[in-house]
């Protein structure tokens, strides 16, 4: 008997201790949408749920190892990148991706441009900007916070150095309402508008982007896995958690 076969995302992203970012954080969004995570580990942290003490880089040539023994056997649906954790691990993760797309062109690549906590503390042993640029032309969508935005230069940079589509998330303004901007391909606009929720969270920008990866693994069209992504996303931080006085963890296992 065939058993069902579930679509798969390949992650690269750090591991946080905390649980509550990085690959748990990926893991637990890509199954509440009914796809199945591929992790691979791009650096150990040490880290709560509010600060990163320190970041080790995993070697590039162990992060190839682990995505080969994976893209060898498996057919990949879509792609999610976190923190590369160096501009040499960037390089890898940009040459498997060019790899994966000569056998699928279309493959979706989702990149979640993590440059710093949100305490600003540093996630990557080189420059965390410079690091992201060999990934920049490879990105099917790219979803930033406004600071992120800005740090990379803007969405008209960001569409300048191949980002195909924008999302642009408002989590870090002000006001009652969170506004996500997201610029398409062709030059056109969108926004929504989510009620904002008291508290901060550990790992939301890792749930929104896993949430669309996996939206788009399972063969969605673009404008609905970022809908559907950002109603998850919202019902996650809603529903958040403690775990030690500070950020909460938002609450991803649930379909």
């Amino acid at each position: 008997m065939r058993l069902p076969c579930r679509p798969v995302v390949l992650v690269f992203s750090g591991l946080d201790p905390s649980g509550g970012a990085g690959l748990a954080a990926d893991i637990l969004a890509i199954a509440a949408q009914g796809a199945h995570a591929l992790p691979v580990i791009t650096a150990l942290t040490v880290q709560d749920n509010d600060r990163v003490f320190g970041v080790e880089a995993v070697a590039p040539e162990l992060l190839r190892r682990q995505a080969l023994a994976l893209i060898d056997k498996m057919a990949i649906h879509a792609v999610k990148i976190g923190i590369p954790g160096s501009a040499a691990n960037a390089a890898v993760i940009a040459q498997l991706i060019a790899q994966l797309r000569q056998a699928r062109p279309d493959l979706p690549v989702v990149l979640d441009p993590v440059l710093a906590s949100g305490h600003g503390d540093v996630l990557s042993r080189d420059d965390a900007v410079l690091a992201l640029a060999p990934l920049l032309p490879l990105t099917t969508v790219i979803v930033p916070n406004g600071p992120e935005a800005l740090a990379l230069g803007g969405v008209e940079n960001l569409r300048a150095q191949g980002c195909q589509h924008v999302l642009v998330t408002g989590g870090h303004g002000d006001g009652e309402a969170v506004l996500n901007r997201w610029f398409d391909a062709e030059g056109g606009e969108r926004e929504w508008r989510w009620p904002r929720l008291p508290g901060e969270f550990h790992g939301s920008g890792c749930t929104l982007a896993s949430a669309i990866a996996a939206r788009l693994a399972l063969g969605q069209a673009l404008p609905e896995a970022l809908d559907q992504a950002q109603s998850y996303s919202h019902a996650a931080l809603a529903g958040a958690y403690a775990i030690a006085p500070g950020q909460l963890m938002p609450q991803r296992f649930f379909t």
